[in-house]
């Protein structure tokens, strides 16, 4: 048991901050509408600099304007243990997915200053640019130019739809630092989150202990048909792409059940061209979210996928293009950081399970360069990117305690 095994985080300040944070940004329905370097994006990073100024922390910027609020350590010549997510939010978004991360990192910070506790390596509590990517696509662009998914170039030329581009943004927020994304050192990394699933709720667990993330493919389809006029052209005479594209999306579906349970499939977004409701649709584009735990498996789904889209087509008499927009291979975290988050969680005396998780993080990333693990609590209903998501204040103390205490932990492993 850690020497520090009494410390634990303030419950009540972290709440305060979670309702301080949310007010950047709010909804009226009680959520957060915080795109990523926006002028509100620009309010809560001004925030996070001054909250942990104020526990005695230095903030830096590196060169995607990733912050690190960094706590010395006893032994300078010791990489930092990190903590963090994302601070930014979906257009609709709530007060928890990310934010929890971070101010629960603050929340670490905080305890150890209270207590007068230094620890050997610096600690640091990092927010990621543009985890969402509900602003600029694809998500987690920040973390991944850090484990080198994504060249520096690629990120910054990313562009909004009134055509900014993420670097321009970064510029004009003063966010741009003089360390190049990616050089930053670190011994371990820790990421706090909620579900953003039903599992924990419905098990009543209060931790789950994640051992990965699962691997998700992204493609956008294009089906080509040809425009007729909806009441003079028969129907066996047509190529009517909407039509086409309703049998594939079936054919999407089919994949997930295919390979139930673990086996997800997702359209999210729908254009039909010309758009005119007496014009059969010539043109249809579509996106498609394919997942699994297992990267072998998801690649048998996105090879039965095109092949469903290809036959599709055939039998309809039209043409399919399918393009890879975005593919995040299956993560399997440091064993060493999972049995830190396991081993506090035993001695704090919380429930928990081992979890996949089914949506991607900062920490896909970031495991790439550095040993990482995630600590989940439960979310109302499984609900998130959602303004109605919601936890509870003694799940998200529960896992800021846990937090801290496997950062503790690995204070001493690396």
């Amino acid at each position: 048991m850690s020497q520090h095994a009494n410390l634990t985080v303030n419950g009540q300040a972290l709440w305060h901050d979670l309702v301080t944070t949310a007010a950047f940004g709010g909804t009226e329905k009680g959520g957060i509408c915080r795109l990523a370097l926006t002028d509100e994006d620009r309010q809560v990073r001004a925030w996070f600099e001054q909250t942990c100024t104020a526990l005695g922390c230095t903030v830096t910027y590196d060169s995607m304007g990733n912050q690190f609020a960094r706590r010395p350590g006893t032994r300078d010549d010791l990489p930092p243990i990190m903590m963090g997510s994302h601070l930014d939010t979906q257009v609709t978004g709530g007060r928890f997915d990310g934010i929890l991360g971070v101010l629960g990192g603050i929340a670490v910070l905080r305890a150890l200053h209270d207590a007068g506790v230094t620890t050997m390596h610096a600690l640091e509590v990092v927010n990621w640019t543009n985890e969402e990517g509900a602003r600029f696509t694809p998500p987690m662009l920040a973390s991944g130019v850090f484990g080198g998914a994504f060249t520096e170039e690629f990120a910054g030329s990313r562009a909004d739809g009134a055509g900014i581009t993420l670097r321009q943004e970064l510029e004009r927020g003063g966010f741009v630092g003089t360390e190049p994304c990616g050089q930053h050192p670190a011994a371990a990394y820790f990421e706090l989150h909620i579900e953003q699933g039903p599992v924990l709720e419905a098990e009543d667990r209060t931790i789950g202990v994640v051992t990965g993330v699962q691997g998700m493919r992204w493609y956008e389809v294009a089906v080509r048909g040809r425009s007729a006029h909806a009441g003079t052209t028969p129907m066996p005479m047509r190529k009517d792409a909407l039509l086409a594209a309703a049998r594939m999306i079936e054919q999407v579906n089919a994949v997930a059940q295919a390979h139930a349970p673990e086996g997800l499939s997702t359209i999210g977004i729908i254009t039909a061209l010309p758009a005119s409701s007496n014009v059969v649709p010539r043109e249809v584009r579509f996106t498609v979210d394919l997942r699994n735990p297992s990267e072998p498996v998801l690649q048998t789904m996105e090879e039965d996928f095109l092949q469903r889209m290809q036959a599709c087509a055939l039998e309809n008499d039209v043409q399919v293009t399918v393009t890879p927009t975005w593919n995040s291979p299956a993560v399997h975290f440091d064993p060493r950081c999972i049995a830190s988050v396991k081993e506090s969680t035993e001695e704090l005396g919380y429930s928990m399970r081992d979890i996949v998780s089914g949506a991607g993080h900062d920490a896909v990333y970031v495991s790439r360069v550095v040993p990482t693990a995630m600590i989940f609590v439960p979310c109302l209903h499984g609900i998130s990117h959602n303004e109605a998501e919601s936890a509870t204040p003694e799940d998200v103390t529960a896992g800021s305690n846990v937090l801290l205490n496997a950062v503790l932990k690995a204070d001493h492993l690396f």
